[in-house]
């Protein structure tokens, strides 16, 4: 994972970990998942959290601070407008809250809009932080994404095709982080001026990583092992909802679509869902749909991150 000047380690986006690290990560939190750390339950006794929220939650916040609890620890919920960041042009920077709260706490999770904000907590800190979303990444989703993948394949990625199907937002980018590093082959079908981020596929062309882009949904989920999809207006976005839906009307996730997959492929949203726009009730309800496990695993993949970095 990426060290400041202090060595301290962080999680910021999943290139942050090795292909080593990100593996054993995730056996961790298949261990934490079925009970293997009893008879030591507590890892992060003492330790405290400090959660900073300038967009709306339900997982990341629910999952962070039960987490903490699991392990021992305390999670403080730090909702941006009731703090100094919040203050308009009197907000006080995210550098010096960076340095107050790493006297304070052992570690910072955030959920922001600007990526430069964790960066910049991580900079200027001397404790973790970790991603818990930003417009550019969500690392901690892809975690859990990763290990739902896991329970229904078995732990090697090898010869597994993803199928993202929707907008080029921050759980695209994510995945196509997660192609490079783990080899599995990914096809986007985005509608056009929607691509993900530039640079994070020219990062994953430049180390061959088997992604493709497309504009056709069928053809990104012929043969898919693993069906994604997202909202089509993420937060922030909201006041685009009716343009996107029209520009989205064919890249809604059917289960006419989800014949063009693999019989076994599961179906993967990390919610909330608006069902009846990006995915169909039949899809999201069905049997292949693992959306549940999916929000449940963003726990065990953070108990297992936060005993990382905190322990």
């Amino acid at each position: 994972m990426t060290p400041n000047t202090s060595r301290t380690r962080h999680l910021l986006s999943l290139r942050d970990l090795s292909r080593r690290e990100l593996a054993a990560l995730l056996k961790r939190a298949r261990g934490l998942k079925a009970g293997s750390n009893r008879g030591r339950e507590f890892p992060l006794a003492g330790k405290t959290l400090g959660m900073i929220f300038r967009k709306h939650s339900t997982r990341t916040r629910v999952s962070f601070e039960v987490g903490m609890f699991h392990l021992g620890g305390h999670a403080i919920v730090l909702p941006a407008a009731e703090t100094h960041l919040g203050r308009g042009e009197h907000s006080e920077s995210v550098a010096d809250t960076a340095r107050v709260l790493s006297r304070y706490v052992d570690g910072i999770m955030i959920r922001t809009f600007d990526h430069a904000e964790p960066e910049a907590l991580a900079r200027h800190g001397s404790v973790p932080v970790i991603n818990g979303l930003t417009d550019l990444l969500h690392p901690c989703q892809l975690l859990a994404d990763l290990l739902t993948v896991q329970e229904a394949f078995g732990a090697g990625f090898s010869g597994l095709r993803v199928a993202w199907v929707g907008d080029g937002n921050n759980v695209a980018n994510s995945w196509i982080e997660a192609a490079s590093i783990l080899g599995f082959e990914l096809s986007l079908a985005v509608p056009r001026g929607y691509a993900p981020d530039a640079r994070i596929l020219q990062e994953a062309e430049a180390t061959a990583a088997a992604v493709q882009l497309l504009e056709d949904p069928v053809g990104a989920v012929e043969g898919a092992h693993v069906v994604c999809t997202d909202t089509w207006a993420s937060m922030g976005e909201e006041e685009d909802l009716g343009a996107r839906v029209r520009v989205f009307e064919r890249f809604q996730v059917t289960e006419a679509l989800m014949a063009q997959a693999e019989p076994e492929a599961i179906f993967l949203h990390c919610l909330p869902a608006h069902r009846g726009q990006e995915v169909a009730d039949e899809v999201i309800d069905g049997p292949r749909s693992r959306v549940l496990d999916e929000a449940e695993n963003r726990l065990h993949v953070q108990k297992a991150l936060l005993i990382e970095l905190l322990a």
